[in-house]
């Protein structure tokens, strides 16, 4: 790049961050309005909604310190005047139309509340599996922040958007130089909820952000509707048959931990999980020594993958041996998720209910008059 044009380059992020910083009004710290109305969660823990006359304050809590707020926004309509006095947070200017979406899942939640055309930029676009961010990378409509872990800031100046949504990690450091830039950053803390439905719940935050909150609620009802419809059928039968899932990485096997939203929805679909003993939300590595140990006799044995081909009885086999020692594959009761061509990354965190009828198919036949699935299907010989 010429000197002369990198110059003009630095100058103009400078001067973008100077107005940015002058403009930012997030520490306002004396506040004394009374009248709030809360929204009261049915089963997300970590967020908290109250409405006010002028705003809109969301309180996101720490899931990694339940005593401490991870981060607190102040919403306040476009159309209107910004309050003088605001209570401290990130201030939010809704709806959001330029976004910048850090992962494939809140790209679908934005497209199911009819705003994906809010979506102005994304992060990780080689692991976003859906079609419409596909053709509007193709027609370049769409800005390629490049990778989650070092975006390009210049070309998130150049996109100025009104936030950047992303996913939280515990003991993360911050997110680096997009924090200078002053716009505000959207923690999106719903994977780190215990409950499936509470994840989901979520997306009545994503509603206001977009300025879709009637129909965030409409469609979180009818998810909770027919969720809370299959697990009650599931919870009637007697029979609650093993299950093991995953499969061996390297010389780990990851298990959902025993308070996981998949733990969770396997219990609701009926079955007893072999590691629901475990702890924590997250993944819990094992030895393949333990996974046998515990899990040869699980009547089903449920694994994603991503690959080209289909997986099969005998490709099992032939990557490691020792699987053919399990249950499930000799009886032929395992069940998979090629996530190459399933968007199952993409559709089960905010809609459970489809996964929960998978699992209730898979365990429970009986339970339905159709046995179609929409992300499990039986292994192949």
């Amino acid at each position: 790049m010429p000197i002369r044009q990198s110059y003009i380059n630095i100058t103009a992020a400078t001067m973008f961050l100077f107005l940015c910083a002058c403009s930012n009004r997030n520490n306002t710290t004396q506040y004394s309005v009374t009248g709030a109305d809360t929204l009261h969660m049915k089963y997300a823990e970590n967020i908290k909604i109250i409405n006010y006359k002028d705003f809109t304050k969301v309180e996101l809590r720490n899931p990694w310190d339940t005593l401490k707020i991870l981060h607190s926004y102040i919403l306040v309509e476009k159309s209107k005047p910004l309050p003088e006095e605001l209570p401290r947070g990130s201030i939010v200017r809704t709806p959001i139309n330029k976004a910048l979406i850090y992962s494939s899942v809140h790209c679908s939640v934005f497209n199911e509340l009819d705003a994906s055309q809010s979506i102005a930029g994304v992060c990780d676009i080689k692991y976003i599996n859906l079609d419409f961010i596909k053709e509007r990378k193709a027609n370049n409509s769409l800005t390629n922040c490049g990778s989650s872990l070092n975006p390009d800031i210049e070309k998130i100046i150049d996109l100025n958007p009104d936030a950047i949504l992303l996913s939280p990690f515990e003991n993360s450091g911050g997110y680096g130089r997009i924090e200078k830039l002053e716009i505000p950053i959207i923690e999106c803390a719903d994977y780190v909820e215990t409950s499936p439905l509470g994840r989901a719940e979520w997306i009545k935050f994503f509603g206001l952000l977009t300025g879709k909150e009637k129909e965030a609620n409409l469609i979180f009802s009818k998810i909770e509707e027919e969720y809370n419809s299959i697990k009650e059928k599931a919870r009637q039968t007697k029979k609650r048959p093993t299950v093991i899932t995953e499969m061996k990485y390297n010389s780990a096997w990851y298990v959902p931990g025993g308070q996981s939203t998949i733990a969770r929805l396997l219990a609701d679909a009926g079955a007893d999980y072999i590691f629901k003993f475990t702890k924590g939300s997250g993944s819990v590595p094992l030895s393949f020594e333990t996974v046998l140990d515990k899990g040869h006799n699980a009547d089903f044995w449920l694994i994603k993958y991503n690959q080209k081909s289909e997986k099969t009885y005998s490709e099992i086999a032939a990557d490691y041996a020792p699987y053919c020692n399990f249950a499930a594959w000799k009886n032929k009761k395992i069940y998979a998720c090629n996530t190459a061509y399933v968007r199952y990354y993409e559709d089960t965190p905010f809609h459970p209910e489809k996964l929960l009828n998978d699992l209730a198919c898979i365990f429970h036949p009986e339970l339905s008059e159709s046995t179609k699935t929409s992300f499990y299907s039986p292994l192949k010989e």
